[in-house]
């Protein structure tokens, strides 16, 4: 019988997740720098920040890939809901400074 040197697997084990868990960190701060360029696009044409369309699209898209993975399929919403949420607060903020730009910085006028 093989003897498993338990702490060394476990090590081995932790630092793989540890390394998952950067990974995901990492593309997490990439999807919400290309969500902010989104909110930026969105609130330069005056387009709300809540795209319910686009929003089933991606849940719908996401279960199929949950499923693929051999992934709870909630699990995967409720994970994508509470980024979306955040993806739409953002968006807001966004719109909201861009508006505030606007109001505060009005077009110049050549009065000569």
């Amino acid at each position: 019988m093989k003897t498993v040197d338990i702490p060394t697997q476990l090590s081995s084990y932790r630092q793989t997740i540890d390394n998952i868990d950067a990974a995901l960190i990492h593309m997490l701060a990439e999807r919400f720098r290309c969500t902010d360029q989104v909110g930026v696009l969105k609130a330069e044409n005056h387009l709300p920040a809540v795209d319910k369309d686009r929003e089933q699209h991606q849940y719908d898209r996401l279960q199929k890939l949950a499923e693929d993975a051999n992934l709870d399929p909630l699990f995967v919403e409720k994970l994508m809901q509470f980024v979306i949420s955040e993806v739409v607060q953002r968006h807001r903020q966004i719109a909201s400074a861009h508006e505030a730009m606007n109001t505060s910085h009005p077009p110049a006028t050549n009065n000569s």
